[in-house]
């Protein structure tokens, strides 16, 4: 053979469905559009089973068939010769496919609809190109990105930065570099909602701050519940993962959901999963509006960055709770006029002048310092009490403190809310206010 199957990586992205001719015992031919084809190794590829029954019967007569790849990005097509060797309804080359078509298909509506019976597998006989009728030349492929080196310079620059924001707004630049790519987002997991929440993003019209999606919806929440990376190169075959989610503020006060920013033009998504000790942290995100943005490689890529940003974190979370805080401050004299703070007790959400700010430990938080800044009269806290007080039910370190009061400051600075939270030390934040807090509960 004169080429290999590692020459032909575009043709396994699943932009252009392939196809699988077979024959019967008695030379009757049989053609299937194929949903997924793996590229296992030099010599064998996966082709995923789900509706293969004349397929399947054919293979067992006659193992030998003919399989058509499409390269979407130049057009060139490839015909390979093929003997089926086995099918495979457990192990590891099954789990993956699988998870590869679960995370596809909810994409559409069909996640409990597209499930693979098993995978078959083929050893390659011959690669031959298939000459353009016209003998037109496709486009020559673009040459692979430095991703080592880029995601190398990304993970330098994390590990420089001593606070959330500079973490979190380093490993957005590093995604969008490594990536060519003009937005971006990192989610953190809220393990006890199974929720992802919008830490930051990086290139959309608005920031999203707050925003949720849930584990298993779209391209995000599909490598959360995977656990592993999930790439789409052609979203035109697939529902973009926030169409469902009206890009309107005025919805904000009404359904107390945040807009989860999104890209209406856009091609391609990658979702790659960030762990600490084996534990689930968030989802770094980009999408492109290119078809083919993203190849192989830049998933294993952008994971590094991903990992290094979520322990990078997690060590800042430890030494902002270890950081011995400078003296408190008590707050200065405020003007006599008020605003409105309503925090709703069932979903701790909390609305400043009837506009919805934030809800959850966030919303507790935002209350918590205000409250204290009434009883007390003083606008500066330590990450250590803040941790230490019983209402607020904050879990050890696994809480994240930290990225959650980055969230909050995010959130009150994009709303232009009358009160400000600024970080002035390690383990240290002060509250600014314009006007005095009015605060109500409300069921």
């Amino acid at each position: 053979m004169s080429l290999r199957l590692g020459d032909l990586r575009d043709c396994f992205e699943g932009v252009i469905p392939s196809i699988i001719a077979t024959t019967s015992a008695d030379g009757v031919p049989n053609v299937s559009y194929l949903s997924h084809v793996e590229e296992i190794d030099d010599h064998h590829i996966a082709l995923s089973n789900q509706f293969f029954g004349k397929t399947a019967r054919n293979l067992r007569d006659n193992p030998h068939a003919c399989v058509i790849l499409v390269d979407a990005a130049s057009g060139r097509q490839v015909r390979l010769a093929v003997t089926w060797l086995r099918d495979e309804a457990e192990g590891p080359l099954f789990e993956a496919m699988t998870a590869s078509l679960r995370a596809s298909s909810a994409q559409v509506g069909m996640a409990d609809v597209m499930r693979l019976a098993s995978v078959a597998v083929f050893q390659v006989d011959d690669i031959t190109v298939i000459p353009h009728p016209e003998g037109v030349e496709p486009e020559p492929t673009p040459p692979p990105r430095p991703s080592l080196a880029l995601a190398a310079e990304a993970v330098t620059r994390i590990a420089a930065e001593t606070e959330a924001a500079g973490i979190v707004e380093t490993a957005l630049d590093g995604a969008c570099k490594l990536l060519d790519a003009p937005a971006a987002i990192l989610f953190q997991l809220d393990p006890g909602r199974e929720m992802l929440v919008t830490l930051a993003s990086r290139g959309y019209p608005r920031t999203g701050v707050g925003s949720e999606v849930a584990v298993g919806q779209g391209i995000a929440g599909a490598a959360a519940a995977l656990g592993r990376p999930v790439r789409v190169s052609d979203m035109s075959r697939l529902r973009r993962f926030g169409s469902a989610i009206r890009d309107t503020s005025s919805t904000e006060e009404e359904t107390r959901t945040i807009p989860l920013p999104g890209m209406t033009e856009a091609q391609s998504q990658l979702a790659v999963p960030m762990y600490v000790k084996a534990t689930l942290y968030g989802i770094l995100f980009a999408e492109s509006p290119r078809r083919l943005a993203f190849r192989g490689d830049d998933a294993a890529a952008l994971s590094l960055i991903g990992h290094h940003a979520a322990a990078t974190l997690l060590i800042g979370e430890v030494m902002a709770n270890e950081a011995v805080a400078a003296p408190l401050k008590a707050a200065a004299k405020l003007p006599t006029a008020s605003f409105r703070v309503v925090h709703h007790v069932f979903d701790d959400s909390v609305f400043i002048d009837n506009d919805y700010v934030i809800r959850g430990v966030a919303g507790r938080l935002l209350v918590y310092l205000l409250e204290r800044y009434l009883i007390e009269g003083r606008a500066e806290f330590s990450n250590r009490e803040i941790r230490l007080a019983s209402e607020l039910r904050l879990p050890d370190f696994k809480d994240n403190l930290e990225t959650r009061l980055l969230l909050l400051r995010q959130r009150l600075e994009e709303k232009c809310c009358p009160v400000r939270l600024v970080r002035v030390g390690r383990g240290l934040v002060r509250l600014q206010l314009s006007r005095r807090p009015e605060i109500e509960r409300a069921p």
